[in-house]
C-alpha cells in the first residue's frame, strides 16, 4: 500500500485537514477524540466506534459552516430533507475516512514528540498577541472550550500525525527532466496560421424567408418566445433612519447610568502558577516558596505545564471571564499573596497573585457622542416599530388599497412600473420582499386585485407593506412581436448552412491540391498569425487540433470565428516555444499534485475495501 502514497488536494477528508488551522480544528473537531461511545453508535471501523455524539457534532459543525457561508440561502436548503440527509451522510463518511487514516498512521508508527506539540502551540497565531505567544490567551481559550492543556495537546498530536502523513505522501511524486522538457515543449508550442473568412452576415442579407417558414418556426419554438410574468406594485416604505430626532442631555445621562458596564474594563489580575503531578510535589514547592525561593526559578524547574513554565509561571493578565475556576477559588486579593496547594483537573497548583488592575470606567465626556448616537437609534427604532404597527392595522382594515395605511401614517404610496423576476426595481430588491411578490399570495384570481401584504421587515431597520396593482401571467409573445427576430434567425441559419457547405467543398479541393479554389470563390488568405495554446480564439483552438504540416504544404481545416463566421484555416508551421522557469515549476507542481491526488484517493479506497465497517443505529436513524 505504501506504493500508493501520493499527496492529494481535493479529497473531502484532505480538504478538511489542509483547510483548518490548529485552533479551528479544535473548535470543530477535537471533541471527536474525547467523546465516549455507547450502544447507539453511528459506525464501527475495524472495531473503533464512532458514537452518535461524534456524528451529531460533525453534522452540526458542517451545518454551521454552510449557514455562515450561504446566509439566507441556507434556510431554503435546510428545509430540504434530502439535502440535510446527504449532509449527514457526508459527515459520517468523513468521520470514517478520518478513523481509517488514524489507524493507518498508527500502523506506520508515525509519532509526534512533545517538543513538536509545544512548537505547534507556540506558532499558532490564534494564541499570539502582537506576533508573540500569549500564555493568557492560550489558557483562556482552551479553558473556555472546556479542555485541559493535556487534552488539547493530545488532540493536537493526532492532527499533527495526520499532517505528517500528508507531507510524507506529498513529497514522493516527481517528474523526470525528460518528461518535464517534453511537457514544456507541448504546452508552449506555437502555430502559425492563415485564415480565409466566409462572411455569414453578408450571406444572410441575400437569403429569403417565406411566411410559412416563419409560422412553422414560431410554432416549433414557442418556448423561446415567452413573455415573463410581470407585476406592477404599490408600496409604502418605512425606514428607521428617517425617524431619528435630536436627544436631550438627560436622555444621554440616563443611558450612560444604565449602561456603565459597557464602558468599563473589569478588574484584571495577573497570576503565576506552578503545576505539579502530585500533592506532595506541590507541598514541597510551597515550602520552598515560604522559605524565600524564587517563584520564577521554581516554575521553570518544577512546573509540568510547558507553556507557563517557559515564562517563569506567568499566566498574563486575566479578566474574570477568562480566569480558570481554580484560580478564582484561591481567593487571592493582595499583590504577592500566595495560595495553598490547589487540586485541579490537571494535577496540583500553587498560585501567586502578581498584580491587580482595578476596574476602569470611561467618563461620560469621552463617550458622549457614541451614546448620543445610540439614544437616537433607540428612539428611532421605537418610533419605527410604532409606525409599523399603525401601518399594519390600517392596511388590514382597508385591504383594497394602501390609501388608508398612507393616511394613518402620513407616509407616501410609491408605484413601480412593470417588472419581472429578472429586473426587480432596486428599491424592492430584497429577498423577503421578492418572496412576497412572487409567491402568489398577493395576486388576485383571474386578474382581480389582490390583498395588502403583512409588514415585511428588511435588515432590521427597514420595512415595507405592499400590494400588487396589476399582474400579467407568463404568456407566449404574439407572432407579430417576434416576426422580425424569427426572420433574422432563419436567414442566419440558412447563411451558416450555405457557408459550411461552401467551406467543406473548398476544404476538399484544397486537400486535393487545387490551390486556386479560394481565388475562384472570391476568398483570400490573411497574413500569417501565430497562436499559443492559451489563446481563446476558436480558430486558434481548431488550429491545435490539426495535424502538423508536411512537405512544405499547409495543413487545412475549417472552424468558426468569434463573430460566427465560417473560416478556412491554413496551418503553415509549428514552432517550439519557451516557458519561464517559474512557470515551468508551477506547471510541474500542478501535475505532481494531480498525480498525488489520484494516489491518495486510491489509498483511501484501499483502506475502505480492507476495513470492516459496521453501521449502527445512529447511522440508520438519519
Amino acid at each position: 500500500m505504501m506504493d500508493n502514497l501520493r499527496a492529494a488536494s481535493n479529497h473531502v477528508v484532505l480538504k478538511i485537514i489542509l483547510g483548518l488551522i490548529i485552533l479551528s480544528f479544535v473548535l470543530t473537531g477535537v471533541g471527536n477524540y474525547l467523546i465516549g461511545g455507547n450502544s447507539d453508535y453511528a459506525a464501527k471501523v475495524n472495531g473503533h466506534e464512532i458514537s452518535r455524539g461524534e456524528l451529531e457534532q460533525a453534522f452540526n459543525s458542517e451545518r454551521n459552516r454552510q449557514q455562515q457561508m450561504l446566509g439566507d440561502q441556507f434556510s431554503q436548503l435546510a428545509g430540504n430533507d434530502g439535502y440535510m440527509q446527504q449532509m449527514r451522510q457526508q459527515a459520517l463518511s468523513q468521520l470514517i475516512d478520518q478513523a481509517l487514516l488514524d489507524q493507518y498512521i498508527k500502523d506506520l508508527h508515525i509519532g509526534i514528540s512533545d517538543d513538536q506539540v509545544k512548537q505547534a502551540i507556540f506558532n499558532q497565531q490564534a494564541f499570539q498577541t502582537n506576533g508573540k505567544f500569549d500564555n493568557a490567551k492560550y489558557n483562556g481559550t482552551i479553558t473556555s472550550m472546556g479542555f485541559s492543556a493535556d487534552q488539547y495537546a493530545e488532540a493536537l498530536r493526532k492532527q499533527l500525525s495526520t499532517q505528517q502523513l500528508i507531507n510524507a505522501i506529498a513529497n514522493t511524486d516527481f517528474m523526470l527532466k525528460g518528461e518535464t522538457s517534453k511537457l514544456v515543449d507541448l504546452v508552449s508550442q506555437q502555430r502559425e496560421v492563415r485564415q480565409a473568412v466566409i462572411d455569414v452576415n453578408a450571406l444572410a442579407a441575400k437569403q429569403s424567408v417565406s411566411d410559412d417558414e416563419i409560422s412553422q418556426y414560431y410554432q416549433q419554438h414557442q418556448s423561446s418566445f415567452m413573455a415573463p410574468e410581470q407585476f406592477r406594485v404599490s408600496y409604502i416604505k418605512m425606514d428607521a433612519a428617517s425617524l431619528q430626532e435630536a436627544v436631550s442631555e438627560a436622555d444621554i445621562q440616563s443611558w450612560y447610568d444604565q449602561h456603565k458596564a459597557d464602558y468599563s474594563q473589569p478588574q484584571r489580575n495577573r497570576y503565576s502558577i506552578i503545576q505539579t503531578k502530585t500533592e506532595a510535589d506541590a507541598n514541597a514547592v510551597l515550602d520552598a516558596l515560604k522559605k524565600g525561593d524564587d517563584f520564577a526559578t521554581l516554575a521553570k524547574s518544577k512546573s509540568i505545564d510547558p507553556i507557563s513554565a517557559r515564562k517563569g509561571g506567568d499566566m498574563g493578565w486575566l479578566e474574570p471571564a477568562t480566569t480558570p475556576d481554580e484560580l478564582k477559588s484561591a481567593n487571592l486579593t493582595q499583590k504577592g499573596q500566595l495560595s495553598g496547594v490547589i487540586k485541579s483537573s490537571v494535577g496540583f497548583l500553587v498560585v501567586r497573585l502578581e498584580d491587580i488592575q482595578p476596574e476602569q470606567v470611561k467618563p461620560l465626556a469621552e463617550v458622549h457622542a457614541v451614546i448620543a448616537d445610540k439614544v437616537k437609534q433607540e428612539k428611532a427604532v421605537d418610533a419605527f416599530y410604532k409606525m409599523q404597527q399603525k401601518v399594519s392595522e390600517a392596511a388590514s382594515n382597508d385591504n383594497e388599497s394602501l390609501a388608508g395605511a398612507a393616511q394613518a401614517s402620513g407616509m407616501k404610496v410609491n408605484e413601480t412600473g412593470w417588472f419581472s423576476h429578472d429586473n426587480v426595481p432596486a428599491e424592492l430588491d430584497f429577498d423577503a420582499v421578492k418572496q412576497a411578490i412572487f409567491n402568489g399570495g398577493l395576486t388576485g384570481q383571474n386578474g382581480a386585485p389582490g390583498n395588502n401584504s403583512d409588514i415585511i421587515s428588511v435588515d432590521g431597520d427597514r420595512a415595507f407593506v405592499l400590494r400588487i396593482s396589476e399582474h400579467k401571467p407568463e404568456a407566449v409573445k404574439p407572432l407579430d412581436q417576434v416576426k422580425a427576430q424569427i426572420t433574422d434567425t432563419l436567414k442566419h441559419d440558412k447563411a451558416t448552412q450555405q457557408a459550411k457547405a461552401q467551406a467543406d467543398k473548398l476544404l476538399a479541393d484544397l486537400k486535393a491540391g487545387k490551390e486556386d479554389a479560394l481565388k475562384a470563390a472570391g476568398l483570400t488568405l490573411s497574413a500569417s498569425k501565430s497562436f499559443d495554446r492559451n489563446a481563446q480564439d476558436p480558430v486558434a483552438q481548431s488550429a491545435f487540433n490539426l495535424p502538423q504540416p508536411a512537405n512544405n504544404k499547409p495543413s487545412w481545416g475549417v472552424s468558426e470565428d468569434m463573430q460566427g463566421n465560417v473560416v478556412l484555416i491554413a496551418l503553415d508551421k509549428v514552432n517550439a516555444g519557451n516557458m519561464p522557469q517559474a512557470q515551468t515549476d508551477e506547471m510541474v507542481k500542478g501535475v505532481t499534485q494531480n498525480n498525488a491526488q489520484i494516489a491518495f484517493e486510491a489509498l483511501l479506497e484501499n483502506l475502505r475495501k480492507e476495513a470492516k465497517i459496521k453501521y449502527g443505529a445512529a447511522a440508520q436513524n438519519q
